[in-house]
């Protein structure tokens, strides 16, 4: 029997000489890059930049923005089978007129009504700003349509607020009706969460200081001292109005027993035009305190104080720095928020402006 045959394998240097059309198989075939030729001259373009827009050009935009979307309103209308007609205002002029004694916004020869009650709006001839600023409000109004959204004719609701408190007192035998007695119920809430009365802690080490040293409680303490020495003087004598809020306290504390009672008693003693327009502007800053002085200095009614001069009265600007002196602080601090803050310090100022016109006048015929 012949043993097995032994095979013997050797490797010859020409084996490590791969041919010309092998490659690994871990490998890719690799191409040329195909350079795109440079056809340009001169230095590279600037960089694009936003272009510096006029107010004129920016108004204008802002209509033709305007135009497309009501074109493409009214497209989708006609798509979906609506009307495409839109509603014209149905008046042309805007006038005031004295009638029996009362003044009233004319749209052509329609007195303007109450849209609730239908009742003519009817306003004191002392009221003379108002109604101009009533009859603006509705002359710049363009369609029917826009009559129906209260955010356009704010003045017109917080004007129509004022008649019902009225009317609601006339028909209740004491005088004293239940709009009213809600409305002091409601704003007496925010005596013990007054903004004017909420101090901050004392200031630390990086707390932000105004050129002249003062803390963001200082600044707070000297105004609401102010107010509440003002209020304390010509409006609630003999009550002592304490701050709710002071350095570390977390729960806020409640008057001394009699406080509340005689505020209570004086909003709802209020006129109201008084009583509408202090509830206009407790509710745009969020303190009973500011929003009584500010009333109490520009009121044509019994509350009034027409003695003061124009640079001592309460104005529009100081009330709004009053209610607003935390948030202006941080903003210094720590910047404002575009469409937000700037938004709120407008609104605040419109609002205390109405209340301006609703209860101020003339002093004849309120």
């Amino acid at each position: 029997m012949r043993p097995p045959t032994r095979l013997t394998f050797r490797l010859l240097p020409q084996a490590f000489n791969c041919p010309s059309h092998a490659r690994p198989i871990h490998s890719t075939v690799a191409k040329a890059a195909n350079v795109a030729p440079v056809v340009g001259t001169g230095p590279p373009p600037a960089p694009p930049a936003p272009a510096e827009r006029t107010v004129n050009e920016r108004v204008a935009r802002r209509k033709r923005q305007a135009e497309l979307l009501k074109t493409a309103k009214v497209v989708r209308n006609a798509r979906d089978g609506k009307s495409t007609t839109l509603k014209r205002r149905f008046w042309k002029d805007v006038s005031i007129q004295e009638v029996d004694g009362a003044l009233q916004v004319h749209l052509d020869s329609r007195p303007l009504r109450h849209p609730q009650t239908k009742e003519i709006i009817l306003l004191p001839v002392s009221k003379r700003n108002l109604a101009a600023a009533l009859a603006l409000e509705w002359d710049v109004l363009t369609s029917a349509q826009q009559a129906t959204r209260q955010h356009l004719i704010p003045l017109t609701g917080l004007v129509c607020r004022a008649l019902d408190i009225a009317d609601d007192d006339a028909s209740n035998a004491s005088g004293t009706g239940k709009i009213r007695k809600e409305i002091a119920t409601s704003l007496m809430r925010y005596m013990d969460t007054d903004a004017l009365l909420c101090w901050a802690p004392p200031a630390g080490q990086f707390d932000l200081r105004s050129d002249s040293g003062e803390s963001l409680r200082d600044v707070q303490k000297k105004v609401a001292e102010e107010t509440v020495s003002f209020l304390t003087t010509h409006v609630w004598p003999g009550i002592k109005i304490e701050p709710v809020l002071d350095g570390h306290e977390i729960f806020p504390r409640k008057q001394a027993e009699g406080v509340r009672e005689v505020v209570q008693g004086w909003v709802e003693g209020l006129s109201a035009w008084e009583i509408a327009g202090l509830e206009r502007a407790v509710l745009a800053g969020k303190s009973l305190v500011a929003a009584a002085r500010f009333v109490t200095e520009w009121s044509e009614g019994p509350v009034g104080k027409r003695e003061l001069t124009a640079e001592d009265k309460f104005s529009i600007e100081k009330a709004a720095r009053a209610v607003s002196l935390e948030v202006d602080w941080q903003t210094i601090q720590w910047g404002e928020v575009e469409d937000t803050h700037d938004v709120n310090k407008e609104d605040v100022r419109r609002q205390l402006g109405s209340v301006v016109l609703l209860v101020s006048g003339t002093g004849k015929g309120a």
